[in-house]
């Protein structure tokens, strides 16, 4: 595979759906420990919807466009503080392709960066708050070390590999935000809820594509 499709990025986005249903208890669980306990909720209900708000939004053949309206239309089937950071990246990420009817692998390591920045602009995060964006910058940050010429599944290994270094960051930092805060000193060493999270976005592309050369 060398390059990406409108249906490509559709494909790609239900291998995301498919692992937050597969992990939604468990990062319900976790969450519970830290915060409200519905983070693996809205994790699943946001992702299960995007693959049709993406489709709905397709006709133009722009993939930018359709991140962008997808993105959007999905901050209302999940109106909770995550679901918004999570349209946010979406909507970062079409900003960044718009014009776009196909994608290389250069097209993805910006995907992940423009994700991670259209995140943190919209919740004010920075790296080191102990949130997704420390999974969700490491992976974009080791993912533009790749030369893209060694494809897409390079690149997705690479933002894995630096999310998961990210996930495993968090232990050591002390969370600021949310009800996490308050349980500060129950944090230490246990790693961030939301940075797991990304990390299994992450990894949801990376099943994509291991998928697509198998």
């Amino acid at each position: 595979m060398d390059k990406m499709g409108i249906e490509d990025v559709i494909e790609m986005f239900e291998s995301v759906a498919a692992i937050f249903a597969e992990k939604k208890e468990e990062l319900c669980e976790m969450d519970a420990a830290m915060g409200d306990g519905d983070l693996g909720l809205t994790m699943n209900k946001g992702y299960a919807a995007l693959p049709g708000l993406l489709r709905d939004n397709s006709a133009e053949g722009d993939i930018g466009k359709m991140l962008a309206k997808g993105g959007m239309k999905m901050s209302s089937v999940v109106p909770s503080t995550m679901g918004t950071l999570m349209s946010s990246g979406i909507m970062g990420a079409g900003k960044a392709l718009k014009g776009k009817t196909e994608l290389e692998p250069a097209d993805l390591i910006t995907f992940y960066r423009a994700f991670a920045d259209g995140l943190a602009k919209r919740g004010k995060t920075q790296l080191g708050d102990r949130t997704i964006l420390d999974a969700l910058d490491a992976g974009a940050v080791k993912a533009a070390e790749v030369d893209p010429a060694e494809g897409f599944l390079a690149v997705a290994t690479a933002a894995v590999e630096g999310a998961k270094a990210g996930v495993e960051a968090t232990k050591d930092m002390i969370p600021k935000y949310g009800k996490a805060a308050v349980f500060a000193a129950k944090a230490k060493g246990i790693a961030d809820q939301g940075a797991v999270a990304g990390c299994y976005l992450d990894t949801a592309i990376l099943n994509y594509f291991q998928a697509k050369s198998a």
